[in-house]
Parts: structure tokens; sequence; C-alpha cells
């Protein structure tokens, strides 16, 4: 079973367009989104409608906090995260609306735990970027879940954390395209990165495909027309720093 995982698309159907042709023609058996589908970008309804289509296909897809956002804007948080908001909210219609909220935080899906952020608290969009953060969110996916395998987004960043033969997670860099062995006899969290808005200071769009057959997760990086999302972004009137931080990767 291959499993390709996606999260962070945020609106930009370009991104997630690209790396979907990828995933097919590596021959995935299954999708997995991992939240955020909106937020920030252009094309929030036809992100959606990719996303209900796929899980009629019987993907597992999680909820994040953007896409709970757009389900019921905040009033009093005007941040330039959540700038966008009330904007994606008044775009979709109410069927797709109704899909975000319906969401669930957390899925299973085979060996793996999916979550948008942490399962230390999913409701509460933890960051899993340190080996603390690491150690926390596999403790309680053990503790809550009797998962050894967490699979996250949030934090716009490819790394797997393990634990080896000490106590603590080991935080581990993956390089594009090479995979990275994950036995199941072993407690990972890995972070697949972001689909629609990479933050490394490159443009190309992550996700990242788990072979559960031979224990291994290969993190992908694949080009698109970042130049077509940012033109979505700025036709939308959204402000511009999401139009050219996609170029940029920030």
């Amino acid at each position: 079973m291959k499993i390709a995982l996606l999260s962070d698309i945020h609106a930009n159907l370009q991104a997630l367009q690209a790396c979907m042709a990828h995933a097919k023609a590596q021959g995935i058996d299954r999708w997995a989104l991992l939240g955020d589908l909106v937020g920030y970008g252009g094309n929030p309804q036809e992100v959606v409608d990719i996303a209900m289509r796929l899980a009629e296909e019987g993907a597992c897809i999680v909820q994040g906090n953007h896409d709970a956002m757009a389900v019921q804007p905040p009033i009093d948080d005007q941040s330039l995260g959540n700038s966008t908001a009330q904007w994606t909210h008044e775009q979709l219609g109410a069927s797709q609306r109704g899909f975000l909220k319906a969401l669930p935080l957390t899925a299973l899906s085979g060996s793996l735990l999916l979550v948008h952020a942490s399962a230390h608290a999913p409701e509460r969009w933890h960051y899993v970027d340190t080996e603390r953060a690491a150690d926390l969110c596999a403790d309680h996916a053990l503790q809550t879940y009797d998962a050894c395998h967490v699979v996250v987004g949030h934090v716009h960043q490819q790394t797997v954390y393990y634990r080896g033969t000490g106590h603590s997670m080991m935080r581990f860099e993956p390089s594009p395209g090479v995979p990275v062995p994950m036995p199941s006899y072993r407690r990972w969290v890995a972070t697949v990165g972001s689909v629609g808005q990479p933050r490394d200071h490159k443009s190309n769009a992550m996700y990242a495909i788990y072979d559960e057959a031979a224990g291994r997760m290969t993190f992908h990086r694949v080009s698109y027309d970042h130049q077509a999302a940012a033109a979505a972004i700025r036709e939308a009137g959204l402000p511009e720093f999401f139009a050219d931080r996609l170029a940029l990767g920030r």
C-alpha cells in the first residue's frame, strides 16, 4: 500500500494538481490530506471540491486550523494568518463549508495516525517542530490511539523524528526523492511539509509517499506554476504578501 500524504494545500490549486499528477506517476494506492486545505490561496472552491471527490473515493482527510477558521472566521483576531478566513468563508458554498466542518482532527490509515498538528491536544494546533514536541506527539499517539507512527503537517517543513536506542526523539532531515527507512518496530513522527506554501526558501511544492509494505517514506519536491497561483491571489484581492511569498518559499 502506497499512501500519498499531502498537507497544507492552502487553496493553491496549481500546486495540488502538480503533486497529484506526480503521485499518480509513482503508482500510489490511496490519498491522505492532512488539513489546511484552504487559507492564503486564491482557489478554495476548487481545492475543496477535489478533496470532497477524493473523500468519496476513500481518502483520509483531517481538519486543519485554517479549515476550521474558514467555517467560523475569528471575529477578534485580525492577524495576517487569519486575514483570509472571512474571504474564504464567503467563497465556499454551504456543502463545502459543511464538509470542512465535519472533518475529524485525527484519522487512522493502516498503521499511520494522521493529524494536522500534534497528537498532543490536536485541537490546540501545537507545532511539531522540535524533538521535545515530537516526543509529546509520539507519547500521546501511543497512549490515546495505540499508534506508533504519526504523520503531521502544520509546520511547512519536511522532517523525520524517530526513537533510536534512547528514550528521546532524534531529528533527521530527508533528501527529496531518497527513500527513508521507517521500520514498523520503531516509533516515529514525520512532518510532510506544505503542498501550497513551502517555507524553506524554495518554491517547489512538498508532499510524501509512505510505502507501508516496504516500510519507507519518500519526501518529494514538485515544481509547479507558482506564478499562476500568485495571479489567482492577486485577482482575488488578497494581501500581496501571500502572492509574493510563493516564489520566495517563505
